[in-house]
């Protein structure tokens, strides 16, 4: 399925056929851009003979262990290219660090955008429908989902297909068991319990950096889980706690794992994720899949309760086929609809779900190898075994900072994240509003791991910076560089 040849054979509108004259000019692009990383002399992503299979696979040795970081741009206790209240000298190649929407593929451009695009056109239209269809075909060849799956764009980006899901399959009758570990797995359990009104409820919870007790979890019960807790640095560490044999479904929100981290897909039903994530897309549009099982249940035609139009995967008490072929529940912008497919291409053209987990592990090892020798930083989870290899969120350990009152914290890392956003260091690495203070790093396929490690040593600096005006309580802005030492 993996084969773009796949894809060549549709009719095209005549706009939509002139994409193939961007393939090159998108292709010098990524290899400028892999030629900018090497150039940084820092590390960049191994390469695996096939997929690995797990996150201890695809992260080396001890799972999101520190002691183990091959390749990492220096081990535990060498010098990282910095000296304290030093301004860095290395600056990222690229700013872009938000957790969504997330940096660019590196071969991304506005010229192929637009070679890409089909302006005034229905998403009905043949051209139009044709790259919507494609949407679909190159996220199940891409994700490596299992044969009998079916998958669908769906409105309202990953919150969207959660909530799709949950209004669609859970009921009184089966019960619920939802894990709630981070802000969005915290919704997910509310609305089971709130919106939807269910009894027949158990919430498996654990605090920020953390992971419930797995083994707790009933799959004779429909379950609810979100691989990857974003705004929390978690993630569920490995499968084995998910019967091959279960009576419910197991529903899965994935949209900061999917083509990041390994996924057990033969051992979920529903899954979910969103274009903003791992590929770089745009906000608003989400993706559900579903297992054969999830889909006898919908063919049973004993829904739990009626359904809004952006909910119904249903026509006349089947599965809406056409939902799977391409088919929207609502108008999608076709502008994000040519953004995601120039994410699904750059992942094909660099080698698919293996070298997407290789950049991605590249990447929490640029972080995970100068957390270990700062002693101003930690990871929110501090056990390796749960820790997101995407959704690097980090807390402050330096002394004077943990001295202050939490509303001190929040401010000073404001302080820091406008500093940085004002030297175009770093955009958007704030913790999520509800989470713990800290800061958050997004080390998805698309951004690069020497940008990341670039990033760090610019991190402590500001932090320093911020530390020493707060202690002298000298007013300042972030922009104002001729307050703080060293400045060039």
């Amino acid at each position: 399925m993996a084969d773009t040849q796949l894809f060549v054979d549709r009719p095209r509108d005549p706009l939509v056929a002139s994409r193939k004259q961007a393939t090159p000019r998108a292709r010098r692009a990524r290899e400028e851009s892999l030629g900018r990383e090497e150039s940084l002399g820092t590390v960049l992503a191994p390469t695996h003979a096939s997929a690995p299979t797990s996150r201890r696979e695809m992260l080396g040795g001890e799972v999101l262990g520190r002691k183990e970081l091959p390749g990492s741009p220096a081990a535990p206790g060498e010098d990282l290219g910095r000296r304290p209240g030093v301004r860095p000298e290395l600056r990222p190649a690229s700013p872009h660090f938000s957790t969504g929407p997330t940096a660019k593929p590196p071969s991304w451009s506005l010229n192929a955008l637009e070679a890409l695009y089909v302006p005034g056109r229905s998403h009905r239209s043949q051209p139009c429908k044709a790259q919507l269809e494609e949407v679909v075909e190159r996220s199940l060849a891409l994700l490596e989902l299992p044969a009998g799956w079916l998958c669908a764009i769906v409105p309202g980006s990953d919150t969207g297909a959660v909530e799709l899901a949950l209004w669609t399959f859970l009921s009184e009758a089966r019960g619920v068991d939802v894990l709630s570990f981070d802000s969005f797995s915290a919704a997910w359990a509310k609305d089971v319990s709130g919106s939807l009104g269910l009894k027949n409820v158990r919430v498996l919870e654990a605090d920020y950096g953390k992971v419930p007790d797995l083994e707790r979890l009933n799959f004779d019960r429909d379950v609810v889980l979100t691989w990857n807790g974003t705004t929390a640095g978690t993630c569920l560490p490995a499968d084995d706690f998910i019967p091959a044999q279960r009576k419910g479904l197991v529903i899965c929100d994935a949209t900061s794992a999917a083509f990041a981290i390994p996924m057990p897909f033969e051992k979920l039903d529903v899954v979910t994720w969103s274009w903003q994530k791992c590929l770089g897309g745009e906000g608003g549009h989400g993706m559900i899949a579903l297992s054969p099982a999830a889909q006898n249940r919908l063919n049973a035609g004993d829904l739990p309760r009626g359904l809004p139009k952006v909910f119904d995967m249903t026509k006349a008490g089947k599965v809406n086929a056409s939902l799977f072929q391409g088919a929207t529940l609502n108008t999608p912008s076709m502008l994000a609809v040519a953004d995601h497919l120039l994410g699904l291409e750059w992942a094909q053209e660099i080698g698919g779900l293996s070298v997407l987990y290789d950049r991605v592990a590249a990447n929490y090892q640029a972080v995970a190898a100068y957390v270990e020798a700062s002693p101003n930083w930690d990871f929110l989870a501090t056990d390796p075994a749960v820790r997101s290899p995407t959704a690097l969120c980090l807390t402050c350990t330096h002394p004077r900072f943990v001295g202050l009152e939490e509303s001190g914290q929040r401010l000073l890392l404001k302080q820091l994240q406008k500093r940085l956003e004002a030297l175009e260091v770093a955009y958007d690495i704030g913790s999520y509003r509800n989470a713990p203070p800290g800061l958050r790093l997004w080390g998805g396929p698309t951004v690069a791991a020497a940008d990341l490690a670039a990033l760090m040593p610019w991190i402590d600096w500001a932090l320093e910076l911020e530390i020493e005006l707060h202690k002298s309580h000298e007013p300042h802005e972030p922009h104002e560089l001729h307050k703080g030492p060293n400045h060039a």
